[in-house]
């Protein structure tokens, strides 16, 4: 009966789904699904659908169901949930419409989550299968993960820069203090390395390329330390002029400096939010610093930018993609332990 009765722990994010289970991570895929034209029938989910993205057929078309960490459209984050719940409980097919397995979940949510959006993450959620369902905010959750003791009376801040949102919180006592949830992050430095590479180099490229240039050489800093400097990137492309094939070498000083405007929102937000935060909390702050998580952080120099510009420490957290997974898995396990949960 086990089988039947499961537990889930999900980061339902903008670009990737992370779901854990029994203390490991069962799924890791893109958050987005692709669907037939006439039927709007489901075809593909995660990895099998984002290969289709930008090669789409007439026949297909594919959705990203979440904007800026939220929900946008309803019935596709429905499928994309139940498919991703499929996988995770092993329950395929018609299996899982016969004996659909008691799910016990707990899920994250953006710190600016509106009532509006929690309701359509409960509703998307219970319809995926979820008997009893709590939902954490992704800056608490990020902390736990992270491994700080959120119900201690210290202060800690946490900069979770995602793909659809940037969170930022000063968390103590079990409760977030301050907070900022902007719509700043991931998505909007892709949309900077696009733009950069049609306006400067006449390339148009897609936006599963700009992801791979923001991994390959993606640098907040224009000048990294000897030995830390990535290889320049070649990118191939449609010439916007001449409709011919053309490549261009990218350095990480130009992403440095295409994506300075967004990097230097973050970093305002950043201070806005350390202003507001109470003098005794702050004094904790400055001792223990700040941590960074979510893929943003991975960007090179980035740790170094931000202490540099607010003369607090910063720090990656390891592992910093699965932050906000691994913090709703200990939730998880301690649902009647955490007040801060929410049904």
């Amino acid at each position: 009966m086990a089988f039947f009765r499961q537990e889930l722990a999900i980061d339902l994010g903008t670009a990737n789904t992370v779901i854990f289970k029994d203390d490991q991570v069962v799924l890791d895929e893109p958050s987005i699904i692709a669907l037939e034209s006439k039927t709007d029938k489901l075809y593909a989910i995660g990895n099998e659908a984002q290969q289709i993205e930008e090669h789409t057929p007439p026949r297909l078309y594919t959705i990203r169901p979440l904007m800026n960490g939220v929900i946008a459209d309803y019935d596709a984050a429905e499928k994309m949930l139940t498919g991703f719940i499929k996988k995770a409980t092993g329950m395929k097919g018609g299996l899982h419409k016969i004996f659909k397995p008691a799910l016990k979940i707990v899920i994250g949510i953006p710190g600016g989550s509106t009532p509006v959006d929690m309701r359509s993450i409960r509703d998307s959620s219970a319809h995926a299968g979820a008997h009893d369902l709590f939902m954490i905010y992704e800056p608490m959750a990020s902390a736990m993960g992270i491994g700080l003791d959120v119900t201690a009376p210290n202060g800690n801040m946490i900069v979770d820069i995602g793909g659809g949102t940037t969170e930022i919180a000063v968390i103590s006592l079990g409760g977030i203090v301050e907070s900022s949830s902007i719509h700043v992050a991931g998505n909007e430095l892709t949309t900077d390395i696009v733009d950069y590479l049609g306006q400067q180099h006449n390339i148009s490229i897609g936006r599963t390329t700009a992801e791979q240039i923001k991994f390959a050489v993606g640098s907040v800093l224009p000048e990294l330390p000897e030995g830390e400097e990535p290889e320049d990137y070649i990118v191939e492309g449609k010439n916007l002029v001449t409709a011919h094939p053309s490549t261009a070498s990218i350095s990480y000083q130009e992403i440095s400096s295409c994506i300075d405007k967004t990097i230097t929102k973050i970093e305002s937000e950043i201070i806005k939010v350390l202003q507001r935060t109470p003098p005794e909390l702050y004094s904790n702050i400055v001792k223990n610093g700040i941590w960074l998580a979510g893929g943003g952080s991975l960007l090179r120099g980035i740790a170094k930018r931000f202490t540099e510009k607010v003369n607090i420490a910063f720090r990656v957290a390891d592992d910093p993609l699965k932050a906000v997974a691994r913090g709703t898995c200990l939730a998880l396990k301690g649902t009647d332990n955490y007040p801060f949960l929410m049904k």
